[in-house]
């Protein structure tokens, strides 16, 4: 059909994205029950800070570890299947922990084991979903498929999954697990209405088998102008933040914490923060026309690391408010546009290796910072940890702001062009 004279026809997102889009909702609302619930569940079973951290490495051990051959298993396998059968391991795993719950047997180490295998099957899914993006969706709309998704994912994992972690953990452990693991069949379930022989698989490729397809996705990454800076920023701001959050919930809850906050209304904290990003997955779009999308990148950066200081000067639940409010619109903002960018300058032969690349470094860095922030805080106290989030976040920034610019984005799309 002709579109209207002087307005830019625009395409549809399809029907496959849809089921895409209620795939990563369904799961992203299980991951928040379980991302505000675990900690909290962790508390009733030890206050050590070191042991509260350890449940945060447990469940991103495996980006660490399995980042790279999931990358190059990625491109040189079906997606789909590969996003089926790992959804199918979370279901298998959640119902294992709600029979661990009621039986009584659950303690820190079943706990531990138990997100371990979670984050295994998370690594598998979320590499798989995120390679599938540029399958579904129509090139021009990218922007938007990711502000879609990515608000999705904060509605359903922040906004609704975290107020509900103190809700089911009231009525009972097995709650906690159970409800995440019929979330996960639902997953599973649009996965394959939806998708299941609808979407090509990647181009038969022996990438990997012997090694080499793990090092083209690191040589591209290191060598890349623009994925560089950004990856090597990401990296470390995700051990800072999180060391930082491994033991937030320790500054936060219970009445001997900074804070106070009654245990029910720490998933308020995450609505709060999906707040700010659902604005800001609106108005990401709108942005962009507007501004240098370097820019726009570097000043989400900087206001996240400048706000992670804000509760040691001012522990109060306004403060942790605003703190939340602020970093989830400019975690949105900056994800957007750095995901979309990224998935223009990275061919699609070669998306599931450098995406294994990059979050062998950037999610890998999660379990090393949380063990950090568990032994620092243990050592030096919980301020100790926040002040110096916040410094090494900042640090990075600087070297991203001057590193990434209109100039450099504008060559490196010349560059993916060219390919």
């Amino acid at each position: 059909a002709a579109g209207v004279p002087g307005r830019a026809v625009v395409e549809p997102l399809g029907s496959r994205f849809q089921h895409l889009l209620a795939a990563t909702t369904s799961s992203n609302l299980a991951d928040g029950v379980l991302q505000v619930g675990v900690p909290l569940l962790a508390l009733t079973l030890t206050r050590s800070p070191l042991e509260i951290a350890a449940a945060s490495a447990a469940a991103t051990l495996p980006w660490l570890l399995l980042s790279l051959p999931v990358g190059v298993a990625v491109d040189r396998f079906d997606r789909v299947r590969l996003l089926a059968g790992a959804t199918a391991l979370r279901v298998a795993t959640l119902v294992g922990a709600t029979a661990a719950a009621v039986t009584g047997v659950l303690s820190m180490p079943v706990l531990l084991a138990l997100l371990l295998v979670l984050g295994v099957a998370e690594v598998v899914a979320d590499s798989s979903s995120g390679a599938l993006v540029p399958s579904v969706t129509p090139r021009s709309r990218l922007n938007a498929a990711n502000s879609r998704l990515l608000g999705a994912q904060q509605l359903a994992n922040a906004f609704l999954g975290g107020p509900a972690a103190g809700l089911l953990l009231g009525l009972g452990t097995g709650w906690l697990f159970g409800v995440p693991a019929g979330l996960c069949a639902l997953t599973l379930l649009a996965v394959v209405r939806g998708l299941w022989g609808r979407v090509a698989p990647p181009v038969p490729s022996s990438a990997g088998a012997d090694g080499t397809g793990l090092r083209e996705g690191l040589e591209f990454v290191l060598r890349h102008r623009v994925v560089r800076p950004l990856l090597l920023t990401s990296t470390a701001m995700n051990f800072a933040s999180s060391a930082y959050f491994a033991v937030f919930v320790l500054w936060v809850v219970g009445p001997g914490s900074a804070v106070g906050l009654p245990a029910p209304l720490f998933g308020v904290l995450t609505a709060i923060l999906a707040v700010g990003a659902l604005l800001g997955a609106v108005v990401t779009e709108r942005l962009v026309r507007r501004f240098d999308e370097a820019r726009l990148i570097g000043a989400a950066l900087l206001v996240q690391a400048v706000l992670l200081v804000l509760p040691v000067v001012l522990p109060t639940v306004p403060a942790l408010v605003v703190m939340g409010f602020f970093i989830g619109f400019a975690n949105m903002v900056g994800n957007v546009v750095s995901r979309s960018l990224r998935q223009r300058l990275i061919p699609d032969r070669l998306l599931g290796r450098v995406g294994g690349a990059s979050t062998l470094l950037a999610y890998g860095a999660m379990p090393l910072g949380a063990l950090t922030g568990g032994a620092v805080g243990g050592a030096f106290g919980l301020p100790a940890v926040f002040v110096g989030a916040a410094a090494v976040s900042t640090a990075m920034v600087v070297w991203t702001l001057l590193s990434v610019n209109r100039v450099t984005i504008e060559q490196a799309e010349r560059e993916a062009a060219d390919r």
